[in-house]
């Protein structure tokens, strides 16, 4: 089962399941396929996340999100090279992607940073790689450069577009079959698109019930740009910019939903995103909740009333805020702050 790059029709949607249904595919517009449902490393503890990864193949995940942030990308290589070498998987039949942060946005150093990635994920390609955020910080080996007086990063004058053209340079040297970006604004991917030689082939951003996010979603699908969503569950890490009155996972409406179908709240939110054609990167250590996030999502479906009392949630409450980059000129959620290097 594959859905295409295209305006997703809910209705359609709701057509396509079927309790036999396997886990489908988002047909990319380089051809490639990618899965519904991966595996967030983001905040996973190296010494768990390896096996954390095993399991999650185990249980069927092909599609894993990966970034150099994360501090953990050498764990997920060892948990993808044990279960290579026992013959669970093909490298073929994986979907890996992985970031380019901050501190790498030069030019000359994107190739080397993509490389470090996909060295310590011990694999000799990377299915996707992301720009990771369009502001650059300065570079070096400090992946937090701030300023002691402000607590403020620390910026250096790279024009995004200026990134994306070596990133494009990946993918016609064989490191990366697929380039993107992550938490681009509207205007960002108007600008990108103007001037790609290589258009990105997705887009990941924060969404969730209190952050929908459709005029951007919609941009993209009208552009050929698969839409990749992060904290789909909400976070209980970042505090909400707008936070309504409950955390997600506990609202009335996604509880009563939940009973409803005897689902998980969970469960809720993730079918409420990928019957939408939205890709979702659940982040979970433990083997009960991976199992539940993939096998249990794809054998009921929202009606349009659900759909509907999920969409009135929407409260542009963001929860990744990036507040440390404000004042970037190409920062892009923060509206007020001097825009100066």
């Amino acid at each position: 089962m594959k859905f295409v790059c295209s305006k997703i029709n809910r209705a359609f949607s709701l057509r396509l399941l079927s309790k036999k249904m396997s886990t489908p595919n988002f047909l990319l517009s380089n051809g490639k396929n990618m899965p519904m449902v991966g595996l967030g490393t983001w905040r996973s503890p190296p010494e768990v996340i390896t096996q954390a990864v095993k399991d999650a193949i185990d249980i069927g995940y092909r599609h894993f999100d990966c970034a150099h942030i994360y501090g953990n990308e050498a764990q997920v290589g060892a948990a993808i090279a044990e279960k290579l070498k026992e013959g669970v998987v093909t490298r073929d039949q994986l979907f890996i992607t992985s970031k380019l942060w901050n501190t790498h946005h030069r030019p000359d150093l994107v190739r080397a940073a993509c490389e470090t990635s996909i060295c310590n994920l011990g694999v000799d390609y990377l299915d996707l790689y992301l720009m990771h955020w369009p502001m650059a910080y300065k570079s070096g080996n400090n992946l937090y450069p701030t300023c002691p007086d402000t607590g403020k990063a620390v910026f250096e004058n790279i024009d995004f577009i200026d990134t994306w053209k070596a990133m494009e340079h990946l993918v016609d040297s064989g490191l990366c079959h697929a380039i993107g970006v992550s938490n681009f604004n509207e205007q960002q991917i108007n600008r990108l698109l103007s001037v790609a030689k290589l258009k990105p082939v997705v887009l990941q951003i924060e969404c969730h019930p209190y952050l929908r996010q459709k005029t951007l979603i919609t941009l993209c699908y009208d552009n050929a740009i698969a839409v990749t969503a992060y904290s789909s569950l909400g976070s209980a890490h970042t505090p909400y910019e707008k936070p309504g009155a409950y955390p997600l996972l506990k609202h009335p409406v996604i509880l009563e939903i939940a009973a409803k179908y005897e689902r998980t709240p969970a469960q809720v939110l993730l079918r409420y995103q990928t019957q939408s054609g939205i890709i979702v990167i659940p982040r979970s250590v433990s083997k009960h909740h991976m199992y539940e996030n993939f096998k249990k999502i794809w054998d009921f479906g929202l009606d349009n009333d659900d759909l509907q009392a999920i969409d009135d949630l929407d409260c542009n409450g963001r929860f990744m805020t990036m507040k440390a980059a404000y004042g970037h000129p190409h920062h892009p959620f923060e509206i007020d702050a001097p825009k100066q290097l």
